[in-house]
This record gives C-alpha cells, structure tokens and sequence, in this order.
C-alpha cells in the first residue's frame, strides 16, 4: 500500500479520538492491547448498524427468528464443536531475545510468504530457510499450536468441572438452542436464527484498529435448510449480503468476493466466500464471511449429547439440517463504513473533512442552533425546534459551542447530514417573509436553504 493509503488510515484513527468514536482501551494506565471502547458516536453508530442489520435480516423477513444466547456455556459444547482441540488454535513463535509472542503466519505473510495450511514443522523451515526474524531483529522459537479461547473458573467447582470459556463465535449458543426454537415456535423449513452479541478470542498479536480484537461483536445468523437445497439457498443469502453492504454505503468498486480454496477451508465447511473490503493502507480484507457448514455442528452436538436435533416434516420425514451461515464482524463493518465515508474536499479555500455517511448510520441525525447562545430569545426558540425533532428522530444533536462556522466544521467531521440554525429572521427581526422558517444546511454540498418549522420533519426524512 502507498504512503497516501497509510496516512489516510492514520487520519481515521485520529478522527475516531478526536471526535469520540472510538478510545484505546484502559488508555489511562497504558491501554490495553487488542481492547478499544466506543465512545458517544462511536456507540451510536455501533447501534444504528446493529439496528439497521436486524431491520433487514430478522424484522423484514418471515423465516428469521433472534436469539441472545449466554457468553458461559457448558464446557462440553466446545468439546464438540472442535473448539478446544488444534482445529482452533494459531501458530505462535517467540522472541528468544524479549520473550514476545507473534503470530507465526503473520510474520511469514509480512516476509512475503504463505503460510495456510502449512504444518508446523512446514513454518520453522521457512523461517531457517529465509532467515526471518522478529521485528526486533531477533531470532524465533519454533512454532507452536496457541488455543484462541480465554480460559476461566466457574463458581468454586475445582478440577476440569470448573473450566470455562469466554464463547469464541456466537454460532454455537445458536446451534445448542436449536432444538428449543424448533420446539417454541414451529418454523417452517427454510428458517434462520440470528443473533447480536459479544465474543472473545485471545489473539497473539492484536492488530490494525478494530480490524483484529480480542473482544469483538458479531451479527450471525445459521440458516437451516434441506441438502437439497443449499444450493439455491446458498445464492439467495449471497444476493442479501451483497444488499447489506450497499446498505452500508459501500462502494461496489471496493467490496470483491474470496472464494477460499478447499485446502484452506475450515473443517467444518463445504464452500465458503470471504467478502472483502478495500481498507485504506492494507488492501483487501475480510469483511464479512458466507460458510455452507453442512450438517456438522447439529450432528456433533447430537452425538456428543444424545439429544436428537432433527428436524421432522408434517409427513413425519426426519433428517438433520444443514446449515449456511452469513457471519459479519461489528468491528470490521465500522472500520469499513468510516473508510468508504471519510472525505476531503475544499470549501471557502480552506480543506474541509466530513464523514459522507448514510443517513440511517450517521451518529447525529441532524444538529439544531441558535445563530447565539446569548440571545435568549433565538435560544428559547431554537429548543423548541430541537424538542420536535428530538421526538421524531431521536437522535439529535443541540449544538452552540463556537460560532456558526466552527459548529458546521464539528458536525461535518463526525458525519452529520444536515445543521439547522435559528437566526433572527426565524423570529421575523429582520426578514417578516422568513418568519418561522430556519436554515438547513446540508453536510455534502454545503448549500443551505430556508425551510419551514412546519416542514422540517418531511423535509429530513
């Protein structure tokens, strides 16, 4: 990636603290590495893509049905699925000078080599043979497996019987309930469990803002559906995740579509599509993942339980279900939706930033002003437009620090659609024609206009 991509990147990441989006976690003590916390906007958008991504996968369909399942599971589920043997682990060498830990295919691939589905022993050739060491310089251990779960204790239970683990993917508290949604609710085949939720893997080396985290929100849902039919249903789900990330405000030109290679599947996956992102300073990326997960997951909690997860049709046909999965990481659509928004242009001779964000995710959906905050009566009247709006959209914004110039500049930056300013003439001071009329700017083209109290609600919708 060329410098200008990088310094784009760096100006992200400054915005996002600057303006309350996002913060280092424990900054105060030196942070964290791999924990970031959402500040005022940052929450606020997190929510407005959560509740967008609901409204179009579970509220706006028939076959979807939400879940929240528990982060404590019973340990016994991550036997099953794989998650405690080597199937869910990542490569780690050391520092043998500072003891630091890293991930073994991420030094390879920075050293211009590949290093999925290679062995362990297949690693520490590569770094012999080509001489690779640690970013301090120094040289590596040999490679080992490193389990990605966080390990806990449960109440005062000693032994194995008290082992925990923070979920890795929230999949799995979807397909344990399974057969309690079946029992509850009666869908019919096709149908789908979605579900919004924390998860938690212990990433050797966290890395690149809120792209790798080792505390990290997921939209998932499993889709249950016939063998048959996996097919067709495979292309369905395809076409609705292609309309979520227009949705998004994402550009067609830096979204592409991975077809992982079968040697680098996961075990449990028949076919699976990586969609990527074009991120600024480190190029095309996971996004979001599609799997046709096969009949996997319900048949080793069947077998590992003894509790039956078929599905039995009104003729009374029994099979298990197989499964396709869309899979989409809070964090990385966030990043990407900042990247596609973030815009420089000029403006007045001076280089203005803003957010070009969608109106349905932009943290503020519109800002209201008195011309000034020492003039009671433009400020009385300025709180009555921004009560009527509060109402109606909820997340407005009351702005009046600095003067007009300075307020427009802070709410382009954080993305705000349009600014509103009570002047003199909305009290009919100075223009009788412009009484109870305000000015609406609009955050793209700067252009501002009068409009009516009466019509602004219809006018910003």
């Amino acid at each position: 990636m060329n410098e200008k991509e990088n310094n784009k990147m760096d100006k992200i990441v400054s915005l996002c603290k600057r303006r309350g989006f996002v913060f280092q976690g424990s900054e105060i003590y030196g942070g964290l590495r791999g924990t970031w916390d959402l500040g005022p906007l940052g929450v606020a958008l997190n929510n407005n893509l959560k509740r967008e991504w609901w409204k179009m996968f579970v509220d706006g369909r028939e076959d979807m049905y939400g879940l929240d399942a528990s982060i404590l599971m019973n340990g016994k589920v991550w036997d099953a699925s794989g998650h405690t043997g080597a199937g869910f682990c990542d490569p780690l060498v050391e520092d043998t000078e500072t003891g630091e830990r890293y991930r073994a295919d991420h030094l390879l691939k920075d050293a211009g080599h590949e290093a999925d589905g290679l062995s362990l022993e297949e690693i520490d050739a590569i770094i012999v043979d080509n001489k690779i060491v640690s970013p301090n310089g120094n040289p590596l251990s040999p490679a080992r497996q490193f389990n990605l779960m966080f390990e806990s204790r449960i109440g005062a239970t000693a032994g194995d019987e008290g082992r925990v683990y923070l979920r890795p993917e929230t999949a799995q508290g979807i397909f344990v309930n399974f057969k309690n949604v079946v029992d509850t609710m009666s869908p019919k085949m096709p149908f789908g469990i979605a579900q919004i939720g924390k998860a938690f893997r212990n990433e050797i080396a966290p890395r690149e803002f809120l792209f790798r985290v080792r505390e990290f929100e997921q939209m998932e849902i499993e889709y249950f559906i016939k063998e048959a039919a996996w097919k067709d249903e495979f292309e369905k789900l395809r076409g609705d995740i292609k309309k979520w990330h227009t949705h998004l405000g994402l550009s067609e030109d830096n979204i592409r579509e991975y077809e992982v290679p079968d040697n680098d599947l996961a075990h449990y996956s028949k076919r699976t599509i990586d969609f990527e992102y074009n991120y600024p300073g480190k190029g095309f990326d996971e996004l979001c993942g599609f799997a046709y997960r096969t009949d996997h997951d319900l048949k080793n909690h069947m077998e590992a339980s003894g509790v039956s997860m078929e599905y039995i049709e009104p003729d009374g046909s029994r099979y298990v279900p197989h499964v396709l999965e869309p899979s989409f990481g809070i964090g990385r659509a966030i990043t990407a939706v900042l990247c596609e928004a973030y815009t420089e242009d000029e403006m007045n001779g001076d280089v203005r930033t803003y957010l070009k964000l969608p109106k349905h995710l932009a943290p503020n959906r519109v800002a209201v002003s008195p011309l000034l905050k020492n003039k009671p009566e433009l400020v009385e009247k300025a709180r009555e437009v921004f009560t009527m709006l509060k109402t109606e959209f909820g997340n407005v914004a009351w702005d009046d620090n600095g003067n007009v110039g300075k307020r427009y500049r802070r709410q382009d930056e954080i993305g705000t659609p349009h600014c509103i300013v009570i002047d003199f003439d909305t009290l009919g001071q100075e223009a009788p024609e412009h009484t109870d009329t305000v000015t609406v700017r609009d955050r793209d083209t700067g252009e501002q206009e009068r409009v009516a109290i009466s019509d602004l609600i219809q006018k910003l919708k």
